[in-house]
């Protein structure tokens, strides 16, 4: 036997389960991991191959005749019927009905809503009154005779759910004193089914943040990856306490229904997974609201009263273009629903992106045969580290940078929290050790970040972050792959008729397009393409009024009189933020008509009237920290932006060199390197 499968064995035992013997049930069960290792960690809890081989049978048997399925369910009736008593093991849902004024229990596979339940078991398992849990129920099959409304044949005697009766969170970090920190990472990953000699440091690292919604309180993640990675698998069969919602619904479902006076799913499971975060497009708007105010606190209000959950979210969704093309035409939040996507406030409040495009898709060389927990204990043991707080673990060895505010701060707390009662329940670990988990959480943070920053907020532009070592004092930077689109700006020259041109709205959004001109012999029509319209269209129409009318003193009439010019504007950040382009169109005809190109690195901002009177931005500061971040080297900016300057920070000042002019010539001039 490996060493990590004997260690394993001996340390748990009783509380580890073979991996691949779960695999072999679960082809011919339709019933949640969780309960197979119930099973199996009762009846195979051995190294006795043959000892295994006997278990396995019983554990065959026990599914084939307590286990109903559904479209056996009148036979499963029949036979409690003529048998008297029979153990069934079942989903079992219990729901009150006021004509009655009793509580109902519904069983799922044997397709019976009007079960008898003693009442203290709803006491005792609140979560029966909301989803349902798995158990082994004892059914007994007797006539109804006091019945003052309807009447049901069928008595629970007895229920127990499928999960552990106690838990011992002190043997539990006990034996994890037993393992290194490689070995427990391994056996973690080999829990949850994979095998980790198939995966580098870093993506384990990454299975076990799928795991921190369980063991860390109102903890928000989003994972947008490839289909077929496993995003929900955790939610789905790992836990009896998480919940994965397959669809849309509703706030009185989710947080709390005034009508019965009963909280809802936040209240009720550890962890909450939308499996399609597309689903919240089809919810009520009222749903995207109360969730953006609980994802920051915890806390929502439902009519006169304040509550509050300790459920942590989970969204997933799915890609549909490699990364590569989301960073350079448009943002990581691309494939998340309309209602959210561009929704900052919202977006700002998830506490870890993480990057699914890494997570390779499940083949069946990834699944384990070795040894790994009972998913039930492991399940037990995420529960109770809830209970605990590891948020100050940081301040032990490091501090933060200057770029990462109070919600920054919060977020990599939480996120290393998370990972340190996964991989360190007893809060001991080293200084290398917590920079690891720091530096992954940082850069989950900073994913979330430099899209905010893509979407056009200039309040989102500090996105250099970084630690301090509380000994040495020296900052370590953490940057992400994306690096938030970077070098959307061309270091090199374009072709004659492309420049790059930036504005800022009134809510300080910044704008990024490529505008293309393109000539064809004609009689000097302008021809716009779909897809520009509004104020852009406007100050387009404007400024080529403008050339129409003194093409002359620029030295193009011939040219001008002569050609066609056809006109794309490409909004690289796909933020629609409108842009007024007016100088940005007289240098890209400019530079059409005499066929030479504009500088490299350029980014051009300013509008004009239809008189030629040069039209200021409103703000230097947020697209001129656009330009910087995207590869710009210099901008050409309006002579009455100069006061702005001051603005400015020294860092954006440095490394974007300002070209000021005064009238549409000058700038087209500037723009080509004529002057």
């Amino acid at each position: 036997m490996p060493e990590l499968d004997r260690k394993a064995s001996t340390i748990f035992a009783g509380k580890v389960v073979r991996k691949d013997l779960v695999r072999k049930v679960k082809v011919g069960a339709h019933v949640p991991v969780f309960v197979l290792e119930y099973l199996l960690g009762k009846y195979c809890a051995t190294d006795d191959p043959v000892a295994i081989e006997a278990g396995f049978k019983v554990v065959n048997s026990m599914l084939a005749t307590n286990f109903v399925r559904p479209d056996e369910a009148n036979k499963a009736q029949s036979f409690v019927r003529e048998k008297g008593k029979h153990t069934l093991i079942d989903k079992v849902k219990v729901r009150y009905l006021s004509d009655d004024d009793k509580y109902w229990a519904e069983f799922v596979g044997f397709g019976h809503q009007h079960v008898h339940i003693p009442d203290h078991y709803i006491r005792q398992y609140d979560r029966l009154l909301m989803g349902g849990i798995w158990a082994q129920v004892e059914l007994r099959h007797e006539y109804d005779e006091e019945a003052r409304g309807k009447r049901s044949p069928f008595w629970i005697d007895s229920l127990k759910p499928i999960q552990l009766a106690s838990f011992d969170l002190e043997e539990y970090r006990r034996g994890r004193r037993e393992f290194s920190c490689d070995e427990w990472i391994d056996l973690l990953i080999r829990s949850i089914g994979m095998e980790p000699s198939h995966f580098d440091r870093r993506l384990k690292l990454l299975f076990l943040t799928r795991l921190i919604p369980l063991c860390e309180q109102n903890f928000n993640l989003v994972e947008l990856g490839p289909r077929g990675t496993g995003k929900s698998y955790a939610f789905q069969e790992l836990s009896p306490y998480a919940i994965l919602l397959t669809g849309p619904t509703t706030v009185a479902n989710l947080f709390y229904n005034m009508a019965s006076g009963k909280i809802g799913l936040v209240g009720l499971w550890d962890a909450v997974a939308f499996d399609e975060v597309a689903d919240l497009q089809k919810m009520p708007k009222e749903v995207v609201t109360t969730l953006k105010t609980y994802c920051e606190s915890g806390t929502f209000a439902r009519g006169k009263d304040a509550l509050s959950g300790a459920a942590s979210l989970a969204l997933f969704g799915n890609t549909n273009q490699p990364v590569e093309i989301m960073v350079r035409s448009s943002h990581l939040f691309a494939p998340m629903p309309e209602v959210i996507r561009e929704d900052m406030a919202f977006l700002d409040r998830l506490h870890f992106y993480l990057p699914g495009w890494e997570v390779p898709k499940m083949r069946i060389e990834y699944f384990t045969d070795h040894y790994g927990f009972v998913v039930d204990y492991l399940a037990e043991a995420l529960r109770e580290l809830r209970r605990h707080n590891f948020t100050e673990v940081i301040d032990r060895h490091f501090s933060f940078g200057s770029h990462l505010n109070a919600r920054d701060v919060k977020a990599v707390r939480k996120t290393v929290a998370g990972l340190v009662k996964l991989i360190h329940p007893d809060g001991e670990m080293t200084k290398d050790e917590l920079a690891e988990l720091l530096d992954l959480a940082l850069e989950g943070r900073r994913r979330v970040k430099e899209q905010l920053k893509k979407l056009g907020s200039f309040e989102y532009s500090q996105t250099s972050f970084s630690y301090i070592d509380a000994e040495t004092r020296e900052e370590r930077y953490v940057g992400v792959p994306e690096e938030g689109g970077r070098d959307l700006i061309s270091t090199d020259p374009l072709a004659p008729g492309s420049v790059y041109a930036g504005a800022v709205d009134d809510q300080g959004r910044a704008g990024l397009y490529r505008l293309e001109v393109g000539c064809a012999s004609g009689t000097g029509k302008l021809r716009v393409a779909g897809g520009i319209d509004g104020t852009m269209k406007e100050s387009i129409q404007r400024a080529f009024a403008y050339i129409q009318g003194h093409k002359v003193e620029m030295g193009i009439a011939q040219a001008v009189d002569n050609t066609d010019f056809h006109i794309e504007a490409i909004d690289l950040l796909a933020n629609r933020v409108p842009c007024d382009a007016g100088i940005g169109l007289v240098v890209a005809i400019y530079s059409a008509i005499r066929k030479q190109s504009a500088r490299p690195g350029l980014l051009i901002l300013g509008d004009l009237s239809i008189q030629g009177n040069i039209k200021a931005v409103r703000s230097l500061t947020e697209p001129l920290q656009l330009a910087m971040d995207n590869g710009a080297r210099r901008a050409l900016i309006p002579i009455e932006n100069k006061r702005h300057f001051l603005d400015v920070s020294a860092d954006i000042m440095e490394r974007v060199d300002p070209v000021f002019y005064s009238d549409p010539l000058t700038a087209a001039m500037k723009a080509l390197g004529m002057t």
